[in-house]
């Protein structure tokens, strides 16, 4: 640790007194020498600590995990507030859909691609999370869903936004993350179902054939599933 410290001169000291150093802290002397026994004089300040995550470009730890405020919004970026829905995407696929009608992608693109997403993980090179992030692993999603750590609760108007979706909240620490019920799009024609009445998340694992595991909730519950990869769901990421 540094000590902050004022060197002070004075003409008016005597002669014996002149041939000492003083370092005084707090107006009490916390160091002296003799003047002939220094060489050099080196000051010395702490680094200036950095500030501290602002939601859309921050985490949050809720049960070891470090967990974004902000959906993924179009790819490498975060959606504006927690309340905003951010876009769709199909597993292991870094094209972006829209959480409203009329539907449109990342690409200005209106088709929809209901062709099976091929992987086994989601890849880095399709992942589209923000520098930094990244699509959250299965257990990173059923740490959210420890009941034992975390609790979860459904709000029809997340601080007054009149957004419906969860909060998850670390028991032990107090942090908290609202995830809004955006819906999602249907995997054979990106029909848009559920908006405002339930949330999909995705995980970077699959589950089963053609399925993938996510994160699930509804106004009576949150759990986890595993279902069709090439659905339009939201993306959640946490920090490497």
């Amino acid at each position: 640790m540094a000590i902050v410290a004022i060197v002070l001169f004075s003409a008016n000291l005597s002669a014996q007194q002149a041939e000492t150093m003083y370092v005084m802290k707090n107006g009490v002397v916390a160091y002296q020498s003799e003047v002939s026994d220094i060489d050099s004089i080196i000051f010395y300040a702490p680094p200036t600590p950095e500030p501290e995550p602002t939601p859309g470009d921050g985490w949050v730890l809720i049960n070891g995990v470090k967990w974004a405020t902000c959906n993924v919004d179009a790819p490498g970026t975060f959606a504006a507030a927690p309340e905003s829905a951010g876009m769709f995407y199909q597993w292991n696929r870094k094209i972006a859909w829209s959480a409203t009608d009329p539907m449109v992608n990342s690409n200005d693109g209106t088709e929809w691609d209901s062709s099976l997403p091929e992987g086994t993980t989601w890849t880095k090179a399709n992942d589209p999370s923000p520098a930094g992030y990244r699509v959250p692993t299965f257990d990173e999603i059923k740490s959210l869903l420890d009941e034992d750590k975390v609790t979860n609760e459904w709000t029809n108007n997340y601080n007054g936004t009149g957004v419906s979706g969860r909060i998850f909240t670390d028991k032990n620490n107090g942090n908290s993350i609202f995830v809004p019920a955006v819906g999602y799009r249907d995997g054979d024609d990106g029909s848009l179902y559920g908006a405002g009445s339930l949330g999909y998340y995705w995980s970077s694992t699959q589950g089963g054939s053609d399925g993938a595991y996510y994160l699930g909730f509804y106004s009576n519950g949150a759990g986890w599933d595993s279902y069709g990869r090439k659905d339009g769901q939201s993306v959640r990421p946490v920090a490497e």
